[in-house]
């Protein structure tokens, strides 16, 4: 999945607000609803994230990942945008203002084999290159990708 900054404001190129979104996507299989999800690559540009998700069915439960119910995709990402949100506006002392961290939605692709897989995983490990090279084209990306919006 991508997601990008409100904007594609080069947010995290503060290193103090880095280190929130970085610690709240290490957090994201640790809480209750997520406890099914099992992260792989990922990467946190200055203007936009790419991380990989696995997910399994929660014990009990039936597989509906697309909804958004507790354990979805929509309510994962909905999660971790808010939570990110809330401690960069506390850190840049900005609560209570109209500042936006996020775009609204974000886009996902559903993976459907290991060639592929690995061929994603390459792209993430490869985007600071392409980005200091000045050829990170996110469009072209989401051409590929499906966009959800979280309204």
């Amino acid at each position: 999945m991508t997601f990008c900054t409100h904007n594609r404001q080069n947010l995290f190129a503060n290193p103090q607000l880095r280190e929130i979104a970085t610690m709240a996507w290490d957090y994201i299989p640790q809480q209750d609803h997520a406890r099914h999800v099992v992260l792989d690559e990922s990467i946190l540009m200055w203007d936009h994230q790419h991380g990989l998700i696995g997910l399994t069915t929660p014990e009990g439960a039936e597989p509906n990942f697309t909804t958004l119910q507790p354990g979805s995709v929509g309510a994962i990402v909905g999660n971790y945008k808010m939570l990110v949100t809330k401690r960069v506006k506390a850190v840049l002392k900005l609560s209570g203002t109209d500042f936006q961290v996020w775009q609204r939605g974000y886009y996902e692709r559903i993976i459907r084999s290991e060639r592929e897989l690995e061929n994603v995983r390459r792209y993430i490990r490869e985007n600071p290159i392409r980005h200091a090279r000045n050829r990170d084209n996110l469009d072209r990306l989401f051409t590929q990708m499906t966009y959800i919006d979280t309204k």
